[in-house]
């Protein structure tokens, strides 16, 4: 059990109080209670205080902006993990900004609502487009059998591509577009 401490003068300058200062002061948990009452006078005119036990690490900021001693109920250097599934201790209610493979429009194989890897091809979300027409997802042949459904990107596929460009050219250009 670490004891954290801010040098004032209730403190002395090794850190520690006062044996007889000690005795009479008492111990308060920490979570989730408010931060210490405020000092009390003695008969002596020595200040008596409770001490925090702090429990969890979040509490930590908040009892060091308002207290001078309290004790930590646990390893300040040990690494917090965030990682931890322990149940639905946490929700996510919102969201701030735009996800581009889901909020823009993308190619098939890129769909985050569709993941290329886990459903059919053939399935697109309204912002789907197909890889190689560059077209609203589904082109006329997104289901023939080498359907466009299946483009990615790779070095088939983009070859594919590239003609499909080549030949839109060059029927732009024979109708005078």
């Amino acid at each position: 059990m670490a004891v954290k401490r801010k040098k004032t003068e209730s403190c002395n300058s090794s850190g520690k109080r006062g044996e007889a200062n000690e005795k009479k002061q008492k111990k308060k948990e920490a979570s989730p209670s408010p931060p210490t009452p405020p000092l009390r006078e003695r008969d002596d005119g020595t200040p008596v205080r409770a001490i925090a036990c702090l429990k969890m690490h979040h509490d930590m900021k908040r009892f060091e902006e308002t207290d001078d001693c309290f004790i930590l109920g646990f390893d300040p250097y040990e690494p917090v993990s965030l990682s931890q599934d322990d149940g639905v201790d946490i929700s996510v209610v919102a969201e701030k900004g735009q996800v581009a493979c889901r909020d823009y429009p993308h190619s098939r194989h890129l769909c985050i609502k569709f993941p290329f890897k886990t459903t059919s091809h053939e399935k697109h979300c309204e912002l789907c487009y197909c890889y190689v027409c560059d077209i609203t997802a589904p082109c006329k042949y997104w289901r023939t059998i080498e359907g466009h459904c299946h483009a990615e990107n790779t070095t088939v596929w983009k070859d594919v591509r590239q003609g499909m460009r080549h030949s839109k050219r060059n029927s732009q250009r024979s109708n005078g577009i």
